[in-house]
């Protein structure tokens, strides 16, 4: 066995002991753990033994935060010069039961002047849910194949962006039939909902589903270094606020946690969640949202309106919630579609 090969059985043992003896990964050694397996240093049988491992014994925050630090080298780098983004972490493997909001959330931002990063990749396990790249490829917006240099001139000139893992991370891209095989979400699933390409300023907003996930992700992000963090418990784990139930979400700036619940019936909000049918569908119903109209307006009015607010774009959740409708009325995210879709 070559040298990484090796050393990358030594990192294993240490997260495969059992329950007893294993001790965990530094921070160095969960990057360099991370760094042999983006660099395909690592076979397959070592690498489905690590990711399902890790998986059992779950990550400890701080291992997570050196997988970070190995993401943030070796993955692609967008900036943003005196603008601060907001960069959204959801699920890489989509959703499959509920319509998704994030693409005309994103659209209605970046149309009001607000900054947007996304990032994703191709239908990916467990789930193979829709992507965001092909909800927005519905929408007539292609992100797919687009050189880096391209989506840093879409958030240049229209303030969105969204990497593509095949093309922008092609290492992460790599672990694909992996993750696959064992069947289960991986560490690395984890990795994604903290992990931003964006370099800078910026108030990263994270889905989660279950609590001891989202206090993880606040540990692991304090010693990052992320002093701006949004924490959501969206739908199917993204940041899709619910309609039909109380919002929980936290603040979490310097490390303090605030913890914000939000409550739609509160602000005229009723609708009942939108289930997820197919893309055409969805395309159409999008569309519609967009102007305002159809199944899915009143929930993107807010969850656009929360993070107006959140993002301090308004004093108040109530003025949020007003200052969407006016971008809806106004149809400023349906120009934005129209433009972007035209960018080649």
């Amino acid at each position: 066995m070559a040298a990484p090969g090796l050393r990358f059985r030594e990192l294993l043992a240490k997260v495969g002991s059992g329950e007893h003896t294993s001790t965990g990964l530094s921070r160095g050694e969960a990057r360099e753990a991370m760094d042999l397996m983006l660099a395909g240093e690592v076979g397959e049988a070592q690498l489905g033994a690590f990711l399902i491992a890790h998986r059992i014994r779950r990550p400890s925050p701080i291992e997570l935060t050196g997988m970070l630090d190995s993401y943030r080298a070796h993955g692609p780098v967008l900036r943003s010069p005196g603008r601060r983004p907001l960069c959204f972490g959801v699920p890489y493997d989509g959703r499959s039961r509920t319509a998704p909001l994030v693409p005309m959330v994103a659209l209605l931002l970046a149309a009001s002047g607000q900054p947007v990063v996304l990032h994703g990749g191709d239908p990916m396990p467990v789930k193979y849910g829709v992507t965001l790249a092909e909800l927005f490829a519905v929408l007539g917006i292609e992100w797919r194949g687009l050189p880096l240099a391209a989506v840093q001139a879409r958030l240049d000139d229209h303030n969105l962006a969204l990497t593509h893992q095949p093309l922008h991370f092609s290492a992460a891209d790599r672990l694909r039939p992996v993750r696959d095989a064992i069947g289960k979400r991986p560490p690395v699933a984890s990795l994604e909902l903290l992990w931003t390409p964006h370099q800078g300023e910026h108030l990263l907003v994270s889905g989660f589903v279950h609590p001891p996930t989202e206090s993880r992700a606040w540990e692991a992000l304090a010693a990052a270094g992320e002093t701006d963090l949004l924490t959501v418990k969206g739908l199917e784990g993204s940041t899709d606020l619910p309609t039909t139930r109380a919002g929980i979400t936290a603040r979490v700036r310097q490390g303090v946690v605030e913890r914000l619940i939000l409550h739609p019936r509160d602000h005229g909000i009723a609708s009942e969640e939108v289930r997820w049918e197919s893309l055409e569908a969805w395309g159409t119903q999008a569309r519609q949202a967009l102007v305002g109209e159809g199944p899915l307006a009143e929930a993107l009015v807010w969850n656009l309106g929360a993070l107006l607010w959140l993002s301090e774009a308004c004093s108040g959740l109530e003025e949020g919630v007003q200052q969407a409708r006016a971008l809806l009325a106004a149809r400023a995210g349906e120009r934005l579609r129209a433009a972007l879709a035209e960018v080649r």
